[in-house]
C-alpha cells in the first residue's frame, strides 16, 4: 500500500475501554512502523479526541466500574467522527463493545463517507446482539448453548428466574450482558439463589441479560482474516474461568495454537467459524468463540467483529501460527477496508 493517513479510533465509553486502549496502541505502532501517517483518537473525548500516541497509557488489569463509565459521554463519538480531518484515508477501528462494535460508529463513518476497517453496520449490530446472532446460527445448523433472555420489562423475581433455569438451561448458568464482551458483568451461577444478583450485576452494563447453558469442556477460538480461517487456538486459564482478570493479567492463562485436537475437529471448527462469520455478513476479520463439550460437540458462543488486536491477543497469536506476522495482519485489515469501500464507490458511480 501507499502511505496512508490513518485515524486509529480507540477508548470510547464502553466497559471494554481499557482493552481498546491496548489494541489501539499496538495497531497504531505497527501501522506507523509500516510507514503510514497515524493519528490516534479517543472517541469518548469528542472534538478534543486526538491524543498523543507516545503518551497513551496502557490499561489496568481491571475494567472500568459502572460509576466510571457513567462519567463518560456516549454522544462524544459523534463529535469525534465529525471532527476527523478531511485528508483521513481510513479509520482503523480499535474499539470494543458499545459505540464501537455495535454498528453505531460504522453508521457515523458511512455518513462521513470515510472508509473503515472491519465489518459493516448490519453485521456489527447482529454480532453484538448475542441472542439475535444465536437465532441466526440455529438457522444455519450451527449448534449454540440453550439460553433465555431477560429484557428490561421482564419479571426478574427469584421465582421466575429459577423456573426458567430449571426449564431451559439447568445449572450452571452463565449470566452476562447480551451486548457486552471481555466477560465484563459475567457470572457463572451454580444454584437458584445466585440468579437474581447475577442478573442485577449484568444489568449494570446492559439493559438486556443473556442467561446461557454452561458447556463443560474446552474453550477454543478461530480467527477469520479475509475469508480464511486461522489455526484453532485453545485457551486454558490456570485457575477458574477465562474472565477479565485471567484474560488481561500476564501469566494467568495458557494458549495453545494450533490446539492439540484431532484434525477432524479442527477442520470442523474452522468450517463453523467461517459459516458463522458469513451468516452475520462479517468482513475484514473476526474471531469466533466456541466451547467443545467433553463429548466432542462444538457450540458456538459468539462472533467478535472487532476482537483484541494487541501483539499478544488471540487473533495475532492464531495468525502467527499460520506464519502471518502482526504487522501483516494489520496491513491486511487496512487493505481489505480500503478495497471494500472502493468497490462500494465504484458501484455507486456505475
Amino acid at each position: 500500500m501507499n502511505r496512508l493517513n490513518i485515524a486509529v479510533l480507540l477508548g470510547g465509553a464502553s466497559p471494554e475501554r481499557n482493552v481498546s486502549m491496548a489494541t489501539g496502541k499496538g495497531v497504531a505502532l505497527a501501522l506507523r512502523e509500516a510507514g503510514h501517517n497515524v493519528r490516534v483518537y479517543d472517541t469518548a473525548l469528542g472534538e478534543t479526541a486526538e491524543i498523543s500516541l507516545d503518551d497513551l497509557q496502557l490499561p489496568t488489569e481491571t475494567a472500568p466500574s459502572p460509576e466510571e463509565l457513567a462519567r463518560l459521554d456516549h454522544r462524544a463519538v459523534i463529535a469525534t467522527v465529525m471532527s476527523l480531518p478531511e485528508e483521513t484515508d481510513i479509520a482503523f477501528l480499535a474499539l470494543h463493545g458499545n459505540d464501537g462494535e455495535d454498528g453505531k460508529i460504522q453508521a457515523l463513518l458511512e455518513l462521513r463517507g470515510l472508509p473503515y476497517t472491519g465489518s459493516g453496520l448490519l453485521a456489527s449490530a447482529l454480532a453484538m446482539d448475542k441472542a439475535k446472532s444465536k437465532e441466526l446460527f440455529r438457522l444455519d445448523d450451527i449448534s449454540v448453548p440453550r439460553s433465555w433472555l431477560v429484557r428490561p420489562s421482564d419479571d426478574v423475581s427469584p421465582e421466575r428466574l429459577a423456573r426458567l433455569a430449571d426449564e431451559v438451561t439447568g445449572y450452571p448458568v452463565v449470566v452476562k450482558p447480551n451486548d457486552g464482551g471481555s466477560t465484563v458483568g459475567l457470572t457463572i451461577v451454580e444454584e437458584a439463589g445466585g440468579l437474581a444478583p447475577a442478573v442485577d450485576r449484568a444489568r449494570a452494563y446492559s439493559p438486556q441479560v443473556l442467561c446461557e447453558e454452561f458447556i463443560e469442556g474446552r474453550e477454543l477460538t478461530v480467527a477469520v482474516i479475509g475469508d480464511e480461517p486461522m489455526p484453532v487456538l485453545e485457551i486454558r486459564p490456570k485457575e477458574g474461568i477465562y474472565d477479565y482478570t485471567n484474560k488481561y493479567t500476564v501469566g494467568r492463562t495458557e494458549y495453545f495454537c494450533p490446539a492439540d485436537i484431532p484434525e477432524s475437529l479442527a477442520l470442523e471448527l474452522q468450517a463453523l467459524a467461517l459459516r458463522a462469520h458469513d451468516r452475520l455478513g462479517c468482513s475484514g476479520y473476526s474471531r469466533v468463540d466456541f466451547r467443545v463439550s467433553d463429548e466432542g460437540e462444538p457450540y458456538c458462543l459468539e462472533v467478535n467483529t472487532l476482537p483484541g488486536m494487541t501483539a499478544t491477543s488471540l487473533v495475532p497469536k492464531s495468525a502467527a501460527a499460520a506464519g502471518i506476522s502482526y504487522g501483516e495482519v494489520c496491513r491486511r485489515i487496512v487493505e481489505e477496508g480500503m478495497g471494500r469501500f472502493s468497490v462500494v464507490g465504484e458501484a455507486s458511480e456505475g
